[in-house]
């Protein structure tokens, strides 16, 4: 048997931001059972914790869709690190703040993740991004991707900011919508949307529609998530994405020298809001180090039977 937690990630309330399964002890399980386990969950992603393969790490991680197997996810990848540090330092968290550093192993390689935990049931994670959002060359006719998104084409692109494909390991289209009005109106028609998204990395790329400003007053950015290929109508909040974000902001706002912190709002519409903490380290001209971080909290656990 196999304990498990439910966590809801980027957001420090429960029931609101996106949950996650954990499952621990998970190495008795293969590719075919995990898989199951998550369709069994059905929750946007599950996340099961091995034994890492480098001693000095602390754990490896498996991450499934109730679909399919991700090289990396970045609301696993918080709720996970906050999940092992709440498993490894129980109730001597009462009353004190603790700073951890964790090494994890993900499908994409190790992924460093700085952990602060001050509360029994919730914490900070805020990891390195492994691979940096990169800008793929292919062409996105705006009227195609609108047609999919319910969006007419003058409400797509703001100042700079066009449609785009990037991933930081997981591709996204990127679609900026002039205001909040715009992000509120998007619904993605799945047959459509199959027709005219493109693939990278070996799949098909989900779509991200996002604008400056926020119903939340840090938020830099609003967003939304839709991954008609996962089978999620919606996603309240994707750390992935974010990632692949990074690269747009820099490449589409020109970003100087020195460390940039954004915040971006995600699930507003879906009633699970959240937010997800966003650093970017320019050296020169040249985007050189990016991190995602945010909050997990705790609210359920239990033990697997299979």
């Amino acid at each position: 048997m196999s304990d498990y937690a439910i966590y809801d990630v980027f957001s420090d309330k429960a029931l609101a931001g996106n949950p996650l399964a954990v499952v621990f002890d998970a190495d008795r399980f293969d590719d075919a059972q995990m898989q199951a386990i998550a369709r069994e969950f059905n929750l946007s992603e599950t996340v099961f914790v091995k034994t890492a393969e480098n001693p000095a790490h602390t754990a490896k991680l498996k991450i499934f869709t109730p679909g399919r197997e991700l090289p990396f996810a970045g609301h696993p990848t918080v709720g996970a690190a906050v999940a092992l540090a709440h498993r490894r330092l129980g109730a001597s968290l009462a009353g004190n703040q603790i700073d951890i550093v964790k090494m994890l192993e993900e499908g994409i390689g190790p992924v460093r993740c700085a952990v602060r935990m001050d509360r029994e049931t919730a914490g900070f994670a805020e990891f390195d991004l492994p691979r940096l959002s990169q800008r793929s060359e292919i062409e996105i006719l705006r009227e195609d991707i609108g047609a999919a998104l319910g969006l007419d084409p003058h409400e797509i692109g703001f100042e700079n900011h066009e449609v785009s494909l990037w991933s930081a390991g997981v591709p996204f289209v990127l679609v900026p919508v002039h205001d909040l009005a715009a992000a509120a109106k998007a619904e993605c028609d799945p047959a459509l949307w199959e027709r005219v998204a493109p693939m990278a990395d070996g799949q098909l790329a989900s779509a991200y529609v996002y604008c400056r400003g926020g119903v939340h007053h840090t938020a830099d950015f609003h967003a939304r998530m839709f991954a008609p290929a996962e089978g999620i109508v919606e996603d309240p909040a994707t750390g992935s994405a974010a990632a692949a974000l990074s690269g747009a902001i820099h490449w589409h706002d020109g970003l100087r020298e020195g460390n940039h912190a954004l915040v971006i709002e995600q699930g507003v519409e879906m009633g699970r809001p959240s937010l997800i903490h966003l650093h970017l380290d320019c050296t020169g001209s040249q985007l050189t180090h990016a991190r995602i971080g945010g909050e997990a909290v705790r609210v359920a656990e239990g033990r697997l039977l299979v």
